[in-house]
């Protein structure tokens, strides 16, 4: 496996493929990103992980200076997953001057759920997404699905400014009890993680009530807000948990009937203690 830290040595070495498949991640690795490397393998003739923690998409008070550095670490997990090259660049390397030039998300994807709760959030994904796209020229990479609101915004991204990249959604690895992955999981505390499946548990009790009760559009706000009291009273707090579409997570029009339920999925963003945890499960 090589490592890289500056756009020329990446482009050198990719000089003599074809067809890279990208993994970007921010480091600070667990199963779920490996999972996702092993499944770019088989999409291209060279499998690419970034690794680099984006200021652009760190509001000022998020935890961007206390976001886990771990390259040594992640390095070793890449490599005995087979990954090919790490893109590892320095802030410098990526922004060598004031990045001027973003990319604005259109408001009606962009501005809900994440995108309210964290304002600018996905200009700076689709910026740094973009320009990792135009650096390694990948022909496909790999998103995962827990941060669902993502991969939706870059499918759209690539779709409107005609990129020829087929971007993939790797599924939710979880832990035992349920717990979905996530590299932020390493800030809650021993109690804070037992406490923390209880995310996932909402989800899945919205899912089987929809499933099990038949329930159409018109039921979903009461549902949502019981759910909401629910982990409210636990402890939590919630910032959504609501069903939408899945193509552009609006809310399910109320002419739709029960048997579009298929086509929805339940998300959540809620904060146990300092720790702000998002999941998800389509129907």
């Amino acid at each position: 496996m090589r490592v890289v830290h500056t756009l020329a040595e990446l482009r050198s070495h990719l000089n003599a493929f074809s067809r890279p498949a990208l993994v970007p991640t921010m480091g600070n690795l667990h199963e779920g990103h490996l999972a996702l490397v092993r499944q770019a393998k088989p999409l291209g003739d060279v499998t690419v992980a970034s690794i680099f923690v984006n200021r652009l998409q760190f509001a000022p008070h998020e935890d961007f200076d206390r976001y886990p550095r771990t390259l040594e670490a992640d390095c070793a997990q890449l490599q005995a997953a087979g990954c090919d090259v790490v893109f590892a660049p320095s802030e410098a390397e990526l922004y060598p001057e004031p990045q001027g030039y973003k990319v604005s998300p259109p408001a009606d994807l962009a501005n809900l759920l994440e995108g309210h709760f964290r304002p600018g959030f996905f200009t700076g994904v689709c910026t740094v997404v973009l320009k990792l796209f135009h650096m390694v020229q990948p022909s496909a990479a790999v998103f995962g699905k827990k941060d669902y609101q993502q991969l939706i915004v870059v499918k759209r991204m690539v779709s409107q400014l005609a990129l020829p990249i087929e971007i993939h959604g790797g599924e939710t690895l979880r832990a035992a009890d349920g717990l979905a992955l996530s590299s932020r999981n390493g800030y809650l505390s021993p109690s804070e993680r037992t406490q923390a499946v209880q995310l996932n548990q909402a989800l899945q009790n919205m899912a089987h009530s929809i499933n099990t009760l038949q329930l159409t559009p018109g039921d979903l706000p009461a549902l949502e807000a019981n759910a909401t009291q629910q982990l409210t009273q636990l402890g939590w707090q919630v910032d959504y948990l609501t069903v939408r579409q899945r193509a552009d997570l609006q809310p399910p029009p109320p002419s739709e009937t029960q048997s579009s339920a298929g086509n929805w999925v339940v998300l959540a963003a809620a904060r146990l203690g300092k720790t702000r945890l998002i999941d998800n499960i389509e129907l």
